[in-house]
């Protein structure tokens, strides 16, 4: 089977789609190694790194029209590389029907908050389109409380959409660490969902009586809330894969209070590299019972200050927390999605 996967996430630095596009393409690639995987956007964007020989770069536009990329460019791609199935990774598949599709909806934030998303307008109108009409052939969610959601807010058949949990990359493993000062970690975009002021008001109490520093790692979004400099307040901004991990092995606790998350991969990362975990239950599925849950900035506050003053008790979790992390990998998400593929390819035109 050939399959195109839509990536202008790629050309995205860090964040959750770009990692959901590479890891998964990568591990596609490395599963069904008789098989071919054709990377296409029209926009500029790298390579995932030590990718198999299956996993190929394919084409863009060519001409003025193919330029209109999810209308026309699209189409004459896959038919170029002979494609039996495209993947939209990021709400979207083309418009005119030509090939079996599957589309991610990573969640439903762009349809629940204005405030949420200042830059989602497209996607609002767009996506709920191909899902009503029809015009993706599977969809894929990356948990049962997205997949029932979009059911209920779109319409959708049951059989027409499937929950594929996602994974903690492979790379990700716990580094010794010795951290000249003690921190909290969040780790993500910067953007209004993620419930940042809760966090910081919370790190402020806690440091009222402990001398500890928090730190905030990840792209910012134009629409993030302010969030003004102070002692011991850390915008780390994006950082490397390699130092990821040394954030998330040398935390007291990594801190994950979004208000809405369709998965929350973050949280999974952190658990990998044994980090404790204090989130709210928007990343249940994921966390399962290896997270400390909190649901307001007084209850955060608590867990984090438990977290400080019960080093013993941290440490259970942390023990939780990988194995739970452990019970996710990329190589089972790569299976379940290429089953997605196979009902799509068999599908199509029925």
């Amino acid at each position: 089977m050939r399959v195109a996967i839509e990536a202008a996430s790629l050309a995205l630095s860090n964040g959750g789609l770009a990692r959901y596009t590479a890891e998964l393409s990568l591990a596609l690639a490395r599963t069904h190694p008789h098989d071919e995987f054709f990377l296409i956007s029209d926009q500029p964007f790298c390579m995932p790194s030590a990718a198999p020989p299956n996993l190929k770069r394919g084409g863009g536009p060519r001409n003025r029209m193919e330029r209109r990329w999810w209308l026309w460019g699209i189409a004459w791609e896959l038919s170029r590389i002979g494609a039996d199935v495209i993947h939209g990774p990021d709400f979207a598949v083309p418009y005119i029907p030509r090939k079996a599709s599957v589309l991610t909806l990573h969640d439903l934030s762009p349809w629940m908050d204005p405030s949420w998303h200042h830059a989602s307008e497209r996607v609002r109108r767009r996506t709920p389109i191909l899902l009503e009409l029809g015009l993706a052939t599977m969809i894929v969610t990356p948990s049962e409380t997205v997949r029932k959601q979009a059911m209920d807010r779109f319409g959708l058949r049951a059989d027409r959409i499937v929950a594929v949990p996602l994974a903690a990359p492979p790379w990700l493993e716990p580094v010794p660490t010795a951290p000249a000062k003690p921190y909290f970690l969040f780790v993500g975009t910067l953007e209004p969902r993620k419930n940042l002021p809760a966090l910081v008001e919370a790190w402020r109490e806690v440091r009222r009586h402990h001398d500890i520093d928090l730190m905030l790692a990840g792209r910012r979004r134009d629409d993030a809330p302010a969030i003004p400099p102070e002692p011991g307040l850390h915008l780390l901004g994006e950082v490397s894969e390699a130092r990821l991990a040394e954030l998330y092995s040398g935390a007291v606790a990594f801190v994950y209070p979004s208000l809405y998350e369709g998965f929350g991969l973050p949280v999974l990362e952190a658990m990998q590299c044994g980090a404790c975990v204090i989130a709210s239950r928007a990343v249940a599925e994921a966390a399962g019972d290896a997270a400390i849950y909190v649901a307001n900035p007084a209850e955060l506050a608590q867990a984090m200050r438990q977290a400080v003053e019960q080093p013993a008790w941290a440490a259970e979790w942390r023990e939780r927390a990988r194995a739970q992390a452990a019970q996710f990998t990329w190589e089972r998400t790569a299976g379940e999605t290429y089953r997605v593929y196979l009902e799509a390819r068999a599908r199509f035109g029925n």
